[in-house]
């Protein structure tokens, strides 16, 4: 008897594998740029997964304070803080969480920012039944900046080549912001400006 066997189909990810820790890919610098040239942050930014400072560095050019933490010591600000239990707050919160701990740095965030909170997230975080019950009924972003340009993750002096293949977006919510959710779509060629 033959036996028929079904997979599900997997992601294509070009992300580089982990490196020293969980979850951890670097956030290209002009991807944070992306961010910062289009939303202004009045007040101090918490970076709460801030792995090797990549975006904390282009936030510090915002021109307020900068508090930079994580989880894991990669050798870039405070170790060992979980923004997942912290009680900590700040008046803007910036950052590129763990993949697997997205909705609960949204959770966490949405109580500690006192004006904004932007999350670097896939696109197909705005998918799911569960999200939709759980984050967007009662907290939708103010605005989702998606990215017309990909991104690819890598380590830190890696040779950069090729292109990913996941469509992202810049998740905010402004404390001030009125009205319904915008969606938004970054300009073309910011990647060409700042590089990888």
């Amino acid at each position: 008897m033959n036996q028929l066997f079904v997979t599900s189909p997997q992601p294509t990810l070009k992300r580089i594998a982990d490196i020293d820790g969980p979850d951890f890919y670097p956030t290209p610098r002009w991807a944070t740029y992306a961010l910062i040239e289009n939303e202004k942050f009045v007040g101090d930014i918490w970076e709460s997964a801030c792995g090797d400072g990549a975006m904390s560095e282009v936030l510090s050019e915002v021109g307020g304070k900068v508090r930079s933490s994580d989880l894991f010591d990669r050798g870039f600000g405070e170790a060992g803080i979980d923004f997942r239990t912290s009680t900590c707050s700040a008046d803007n919160i910036v950052t590129n969480p763990p993949f697997n701990a997205a909705e609960d740095f949204v959770q966490v965030g949405l109580k500690s920012a006192k004006r904004k909170f932007a999350l670097l997230l896939r696109l197909a975080f705005l998918e799911g039944a569960g999200r939709q019950r759980s984050i967007f009924t009662e907290n939708p972003p103010s605005r989702v900046w998606v990215f017309s340009e990909r991104i690819t993750f890598y380590p830190r002096n890696a040779e950069r080549k090729g292109s990913g293949t996941t469509a992202y977006a810049w998740f905010v919510w402004d404390k001030d912001h009125t009205g319904p959710s915008e969606l938004c779509w970054l300009p073309t060629g910011i990647k060409a400006r700042y590089g990888n």
